[in-house]
């Protein structure tokens, strides 16, 4: 594990790895190659915390990160992975705005990784139209994956929601989907997909506004603590 200069055999694994700085002017190129600095970081290295200042951008070569975030008890859910190639949203909005880190980066497999500083990088941003659309790119489709990330966690939460309401009503239930989920605080496209996938798994059989429960034990399994 160490910090050095990134030398010819580093810059050239460099630009295999992230071919849009191949395509910069020389002048540009060579000022990431004068301001990087190369990371060898072991499995289990925390390469950025929680709260930590966010002063540089990497570009991994090799290995994996693991970003995740951490709640109070220390219990972690993964966010995402940064593979080679790869850009760290977290990074990209961090130095964008300014701000700290707001999760954990640990690395999951022995990494290496070139650095640079946030002023370097904001020139590339602001110099380089092909470099700003690798950014931005790769920033959109990690937010679209954790907006997925979000919804598929909230869905799991609602369906515990759902299933204890349910289980609150005399049979059969006589209700529509925007009824319940007004009553839940959710959205009636969540409701019924939640219906839907239960119906499927044979625990309830649904009707025009009606709910028959077929396998309430099944269902309290759904529902802990109702």
């Amino acid at each position: 594990m160490g910090r050095r200069a990134i030398n010819t055999t580093g810059q050239t694994a460099l630009l295999e790895v992230y071919p849009v700085l191949g395509a910069l002017p020389d002048a540009r190129l060579r000022r990431i190659v004068e301001s990087a600095e190369a990371l060898r970081l072991p499995a289990g290295h925390v390469l950025f915390d929680d709260g930590d200042a966010c002063t540089r951008q990497p570009f991994l070569v090799e290995g994996r990160v693991r970003v995740s975030k951490r709640g109070p008890n220390g219990d972690g859910i993964l966010l995402y992975h940064l593979d080679p190639g790869g850009t760290c949203a977290l990074t990209v909005a961090a130095l964008l705005g300014g701000t700290s880190y707001a999760a954990t980066g640990t690395v999951e497999a022995d990494a290496l990784l070139y650095t640079i500083p946030r002023d370097v990088f904001l020139e590339l941003i602001l110099g380089s139209p092909a470099f700003r659309l690798f950014v931005f790119s790769a920033l959109s489709q990690r937010m679209a994956h954790l907006m997925s990330f979000v919804d598929d966690v909230v869905f799991h939460r609602v369906a515990e929601r759902v299933a204890a309401r349910l289980l609150q009503s005399s049979q059969p239930i006589e209700v529509t989907h925007q009824r319940l989920a007004d009553e839940l605080g959710t959205r009636r496209e969540v409701v019924s997909r939640i219906l839907e996938r239960f119906q499927r798994s044979g625990l309830i059989r649904l009707g025009r506004k009606r709910i028959e429960i077929l396998d309430p034990h099944a269902l309290k399994i759904t529902a802990p603590g109702a």
